[in-house]
């Protein structure tokens, strides 16, 4: 006998839709008529699930940001020594990067269109204030003299390889961002 999986809710497949084609193509070029066809509902149910559009965009984001905060926390539990702890936030980039279809930010991509004052600003925002904090608190427990100052100078290379793996697909500007982390770290942190 064998037993099938329930259909994804309303919910779920208007997710799934929003995430494949705004992180594909773009938050405002997408349109909700596509993403209601491409999760085979309804409209109410978009309605009935986030209110809005904006409220699509939001879910899309914040999901995006749990997925994206679990992958660097597993890639960061991989480690006790507080330098490699830092660094692997590079590794979880590069295996980012190294995926089919990798488009760079999802935030980035989201921010560039979009009102800077919207849904958008905040969930970016948010995602940012997560990251800046993540590194904050690991360049303090590896010991960094200041380490608010490391956690900006580990931030700008992280946006910068980003950028540079989707301008350049894959992950080489990842290992090379994490190259030079590893320089900045040797610098900031105690022998």
């Amino acid at each position: 006998m064998s037993v099938t999986s329930p259909r994804p809710s309303a919910r779920e497949r208007l997710l799934a839709a929003a995430d494949e084609l705004f992180y594909a193509e773009g938050v405002h070029t997408i349109g909700i008529d596509r993403v209601i066809e491409q999760a085979g509902v309804a409209k109410a149910s978009l309605y009935s699930c986030f209110g809005s559009k904006d409220g699509l965009v939001r879910a899309y984001l914040q999901n995006r940001h749990q997925e994206r905060r679990a992958r660097l926390q597993r890639h960061i539990d991989k480690h006790t020594d507080p330098r490699d702890r830092l660094l692997a936030i590079f590794d979880s980039l590069a295996e980012s990067a190294a995926k089919p279809g990798f488009r760079g930010c999802a935030f980035y991509n989201a921010g560039a269109e979009s009102d800077p004052n919207g849904v958008v600003a905040e969930e970016s925002e948010a995602n940012r204030a997560w990251t800046r904090s993540t590194l904050v608190d690991l360049a303090r427990e590896a010991g960094a003299a200041d380490p608010v100052a490391l956690a900006a100078q580990l931030v700008i290379l992280y946006d910068g390889a980003t950028v540079g793996a989707r301008q350049d697909p894959g992950p080489a500007a990842a290992h090379a961002a994490r190259a030079m982390a590893a320089t900045l770290l040797t610098a900031a942190l105690p022998t």
